[in-house]
């Protein structure tokens, strides 16, 4: 396969409703922002860009089928190939790895993947019902099969097998709220103490409002090119940053809607077919497992994202990753929920499975230099969401994967002071990061590493 280089990105200012434009003008500006932001006009790019991926979730929100051709259609890309793709809350991460495929299998030279929602045009508890059609409507769905309680069943057994506290899970709101704090692109840019968190109106016990991301209208898009496209590009005038930013690898992963179909694996299997290559190879980490099987602990049971194990191990054996921890210079996580993310601190190994609320709580997957007004008690090793996260930033589904694509291209290229206003999410001297995108309640799950070649 051809090398594949992320050269730019565009967002639209995410917001709880966007009713001075329709979802064509919001895709336009993330559109726009990326094209402007290699030194291209709108006619120059759209003459060279040979086809694009368009990403939405639910036909419901906007009250329109087949929204995509009409994207494209403002978007002057008429006719030139494209298709629509939906995934859940993974739909953004699916589009972005759907466009490097095209590239990467000689299909295109340069693609352009553009995701959005509109999740205002309906009240939020009419989203909540048409997010909750993304469960088995035979089985889940008419008995109360909401997501937020979904996480909160998740997140009870997490707590009752390894001892996780509702403090461990408020870090993470107090984290991902304080980076936004410095990223004006954000829905939501506010302080928040653990005791605020806390004391946020319940919604599904254990969590509150502020362990809960938002429904948002907002777009968001990424530029892929090969060397060829790279070249076309410069030709007609581009500016390309330097480092150039190259995705090294991809990863997917899958699981059964109703998590009561999800297998419990015994301890070998586990070993033999999720483990990663850090866990098997340390006597005291199989010990540790060996123990907590002993103990009456099965995976990946509802505490544990399978799809999110698996497409971790997929896309750190594509880009030649064996300690994600400290290989991997930030993670752009999909925390839908606080619980989620220490969910899936355990999943992307950067931690043992039980280990994700100290490791919540610890420091390692904060920014440094930033004051969360909470004791911590290690430095940052590899921050999580630098960007403040689905929790702050909000979550206009079909872009919000795309989002952590342009975020992530930022910081790889050493521009989130531009880009941001602010110096301070800016992670010095980072190389290599991921992106990973989270669907329902694990059903979908993608990672994709990004890295600068300087």
């Amino acid at each position: 396969m051809r090398p594949v280089y992320a050269l730019s990105g565009g967002v639209s200012k995410f917001s709880k409703a966007r009713p001075d434009k329709t979802f064509q003008a919001i895709v336009k500006e993330a559109y726009d922002y990326a094209i402007s932001d290699i030194g291209l006009d709108f006619p120059a790019f759209t003459n060279i860009v040979d086809g694009s991926v368009a990403s939405y979730f639910s036909d419901h929100f906007s009250r329109q089928l087949m929204a995509g051709i009409m994207a494209q259609d403002y978007l002057g890309l008429c006719p030139k190939p494209s298709h629509r793709v939906e995934g859940g809350g993974a739909t953004g991460g699916l589009c972005f790895q759907e466009a490097w495929k095209a590239v990467a299998s000689g299909h295109m030279d340069v693609c352009i993947a553009y995701g959005f929602e509109t999740m205002s045009h309906v009240e939020t508890w009419k989203g909540n019902e048409f997010i909750a059609l993304a469960s088995d409507v035979s089985w889940d769905y008419p008995v109360g099969g909401f997501y937020s309680g979904y996480y909160a069943m998740m997140v009870t057994r997490h707590m009752k097998e390894y001892g996780t506290t509702v403090e461990q899970m408020a870090h993470v709101s107090v984290k991902n709220h304080i980076n936004a704090y410095y990223n004006r692109y954000a829905q939501k840019r506010n302080r928040y103490s653990v005791e605020d968190v806390r004391n946020a109106p319940m919604v599904a016990w254990p969590l509150t409002r502020l362990d809960i991301c938002v429904m948002s209208d907002g777009a968001a898009a990424t530029i892929l090119a090969s060397e060829e496209g790279l070249k076309r590009l410069e030709e007609a005038g581009a500016r390309v940053a330097r480092p150039l930013v190259r995705v090294t690898g991809i990863g997917r992963g899958t699981d059964a809607m109703r998590m009561a179909d999800r297998p419990h694996v015994d301890y070998e299997t586990f070993l033999n077919d999720y483990a990663t290559e850090q866990e098997k190879s340390s006597d005291d980490t199989r010990k540790y497992y060996k123990e907590l099987w002993d103990h009456g602990t099965r995976y990946p049971g509802v505490h544990s994202f399978r799809a999110g194990r698996t497409a971790g191990n997929m896309a750190y054996k594509h880009a030649g990753i064996a300690d994600p921890l400290n290989e991997l210079d930030f993670i752009e996580l999909h925390d839908a929920y606080t619980s989620s993310e220490i969910q899936t601190y355990e999943d992307l190994g950067l931690c043992r499975y039980g280990e994700g609320g100290p490791f919540a709580a610890s420091g390692k997957a904060h920014m440094p230099g930033i004051d969360y007004g909470v004791s911590l008690e290690d430095q940052p090793i590899c921050p999580v969401n630098p960007s403040g996260g689905l929790i702050a930033c909000g979550h206009p589904v079909g872009a919000t994967g795309l989002m952590q694509a342009v975020f992530a291209l930022w910081q790889l290229q050493g521009t989130v002071e531009r880009h941001f206003g602010d110096p301070r999410l800016q992670i010095k001297d980072g190389r290599r990061g991921a992106i990973h995108s989270h669907a329902g309640t694990g059903t979908y799950v993608t990672v994709s590493i990004l890295e600068s070649e300087a």
